[in-house]
């Protein structure tokens, strides 16, 4: 019998039964790319064989409305939740103005740190936001879109996590100038009029609290007004977050998601990417668990390793992950510490001996 679409809601923000009083497990969800060269067949057979596995809900990356309101659809058709799963701060080709600027002067849609995609928003230009807004209320008015998804929803990572230093030959041990945003004259301006500081007369800004809390500021204020905006169309809010938010988000890349009003937080706990164990989900999840918001579900973000009988061949960690005997320390780790599920990145990864393994750490 298909669980109804409400019921499925239920399940994810509170893990209990809908009826009999009987503990379910845990939901699963899964992050996937799709797009316009999406076979739409495929997909749905994708959804009925991650819903054989436990899953309860997508997050499918598209910001095509044609190509969500189809996968959408198909989802609801399978009785899965569906998350439409957008990137907010990386975009090219807008207007020059909108970029972040670093503490070198460099605009980043002109110097891009890291990778070339890095061509980061300003999160408060008032344009900005109000172009941000128009992306995901478009979305937001779907017929079978229950959340959309926030992800990129902050600035450059000031300070990558440690398993990248080597992939980039840079070691950060403080915040350098190139990745530091953002100084445009405008949030020179208003820093500068809320606390009488001018940011670039400083020596060493990263030792001055209040510009990384303004900063912070910045980004809460656009995702907040996002989420009134789509709550106003009757719809709901996820967001992919750094772990923590105090012991990584906050300083890494200026989330400070324990103040956003969304409805639904899926921390991105990529233990490899910052040189831990599985052990590791254990003591992030429980910081997150007792950071979020009152009511909010925590869905712990796993990643997944696709080639995990050669992963001591693997030097980049976005190609490594978690093994099939590290799932159930990953997934018990963040269950028992306060996560409402999980979320897999991404379920292409996941082999066989994965899948037994998930199901096992449900059990």
């Amino acid at each position: 019998m298909r669980i109804s679409h409400f019921i499925l809601t239920i399940a994810a923000a509170l893990s209990l039964a809908a009826c009999a009083g009987e503990k379910t497990k845990a939901p699963v969800y899964v992050w996937e790319g799709i797009n316009s060269k999406t076979n739409m067949e495929e997909l749905s057979e994708k959804y009925r064989f991650w819903k054989s596995q436990g899953v309860v809900g997508v997050c499918m990356g598209s910001g095509d409305a044609d190509v969500v309101r189809e996968a959408s659809a198909r989802a609801h058709a399978e009785g899965l939740e569906y998350h439409a799963w957008i990137g907010a701060m990386t975009r090219s080709g807008l207007p020059h103005k909108w970029y972040t600027v670093n503490r070198l002067g460099q605009p980043s849609d002109e110097n891009p740190p890291y990778v070339s995609y890095y061509k980061t928003l300003d999160p408060a230009d008032p344009e900005v936001r109000e172009y941000l807004v128009g992306v995901y209320t478009q979305i937001a008015e779907l017929p079978d879109v229950d959340y959309v998804q926030l992800d990129y929803i902050r600035y450059a990572d000031v300070i990558l996590s440690r398993g990248l230093w080597e992939k980039y030959g840079l070691v950060m041990d403080e915040e350098y100038a190139p990745a530091d945003y953002c100084y445009c004259d405008d949030c020179v301006a208003a820093f500068k009029e809320l606390t009488g500081i001018d940011i670039r007369e400083v020596e060493d800004p990263s030792k001055v609290k209040e510009w990384a809390q303004f900063r912070c500021d910045q980004v809460t204020g656009l995702v907040n007004m996002i989420v009134e905006a789509v709550h106003a169309k009757g719809k709901k809010v996820s967001a992919d977050v750094f772990p923590g938010p105090m012991s990584h988000a906050y300083w890494m890349v200026r989330q400070e998601w324990s103040k956003w009003n969304v409805d639904m937080l899926f921390p991105m706990n990529y233990n490899d990417f910052y040189n831990e164990g599985p052990e590791w989900l254990a003591t992030i999840v429980k910081e997150e668990a007792e950071s979020a918001p009152e009511g909010v579900p925590v869905m712990s973000g796993l990643f997944i390793c696709p080639d995990w009988r050669n992963k001591d061949k693997v030097v980049d960690p976005e190609d490594s992950g978690l093994l099939p005997s590290e799932m159930e320390t990953a997934v018990r780790g963040s269950l028992d510490n306060g996560a409402a599920g999980i979320c897999l990145f991404t379920p292409g990864r996941m082999s066989a001996e994965h899948w037994e393994a998930l199901a096992k750490a449900l059990d």
